[in-house]
């Protein structure tokens, strides 16, 4: 039987079995993993994936995308490899990148023949453009001239989210709480959100577009973090619904197929930075119908989801996740020892 003892408490990366230290060292197996989530949609951790050595490290795990070959794309804001790509194995691939000391969020985005990446910097204040293996193609600066910003720090962008059109928005969910949308050809179309928008702090954090229904107009889809909800806005800013996520911290929201996947920071962020976090899957109404390593969801008799709560310590602090073509889970965390990234096979 598994207990608490059989995690890696600092890192909360390990929940199968396999210990990782910080240096990346091998992992010792156990016997068995624990059984994470609920219904149709539980899994077990693979353990050891994606552990690299020392010449390889990371930081903060933060974002994650999968080029048309399958290789997985990670991105970290370690100064010696900001991006580090994997075969689906686990294996190194290629690294590159000492420009984004506060890489934070990554989109991969289909242009023509091309794919391209997205990636959003904290700490330079701006939305860089890159080939796969590090070219940079464009970049967008802090927009003084939106007349929204009085310096460059208060613009911090988080996340891109793209249509098929090309034309993306940037949100600014560690600055001012804004939404910028561009044109495909990279020029600034106009700004909305933010305070006067209704649009909360620590709330826009990441998201996507929907598309999910072809007779429907797409939508913004937004992860908004320490509030404890998703946030559906129309395309031009103006608020569709709200979806209550009580006791989680939704960080990334990713569709696949039917279902959509969010990963929550922890439980009880930012009153307690040691809490833990856990992955919910919805229905396509946006009704949880797994918690993976967090408590099973319920709803009372109006339909209100009561709060949930890890219960495996599994995770510690997830920020982004992907779900690959076999079904299986991909897991970047954020503060949480330096460890590489989870991997989750579904049963």
């Amino acid at each position: 039987m598994f207990t608490r003892r059989h995690f890696l408490k600092t890192a909360g990366a390990v929940a199968a079995g396999a210990f990782v230290s910080a240096r990346g060292q091998a992992p010792a197996i156990v016997s068995s993993a624990p059984v994470l989530g609920q219904g149709e949609f539980r899994y077990r951790v693979v353990p050891g994936w994606g552990v690299l050595d020392a010449a390889t490290p990371v930081n903060d795990c933060h974002g994650l995308a999968r080029d048309r070959a399958g290789h997985i794309i990670l991105l970290t804001n370690h100064p010696a490899n900001n991006v580090i790509i994997y075969d689906r194995a686990g294996r190194l691939v290629h690294k590159w990148g000492t420009s984004f000391p506060g890489a934070h969020g990554l989109s991969l985005v289909t242009e023509g023949d091309r794919e391209v990446l997205f990636i959003t910097d904290l700490t330079t204040h701006r939305v860089a453009k890159t080939t796969l293996d590090g070219q940079l193609l464009n970049e967008w600066r802090w927009p003084a001239h939106t007349g929204k910003y009085e310096k460059e720090d208060q613009y911090r962008p988080s996340w891109t989210l793209h249509l098929p059109t090309g034309e993306f928005y940037v949100l600014d969910g560690y600055g001012r709480d804004y939404i910028l949308h561009y044109g495909a050809d990279g020029k600034f179309r106009r700004i909305f959100g933010g305070a006067e928008g209704g649009i909360v702090h620590w709330g826009p954090h990441a998201g996507m577009i929907d598309l999910r229904a072809p007779d429907a107009a797409p939508s913004l889809l937004i992860a908004m973090s320490d509030q404890q909800y998703l946030l559906r806005l129309d395309l031009d800013g103006r608020p569709l619904a709200r979806t209550p996520l009580p006791g989680g911290n939704p960080r990334q929201i990713r569709r696949h197929r039917d279902h959509y996947f969010v990963a929550h920071l922890a439980d009880n962020w930012p009153q307690d930075r040691n809490s833990r976090g856990f992955l919910s899957v919805l229905d396509a109404e946006l009704r949880v119908v797994s918690n993976i390593a967090g408590t099973p969801p319920l709803y009372d008799a109006t339909g209100k989801l009561q709060p949930m709560r890890h219960r495996e310590d599994t995770f510690l602090h997830p920020h982004d996740l992907l779900v690959d073509t076999d079904e299986s889970l991909y897991v970047a965390q954020f503060a949480s020892g330096k460890t590489y990234p989870l991997k989750l096979e579904r049963i």
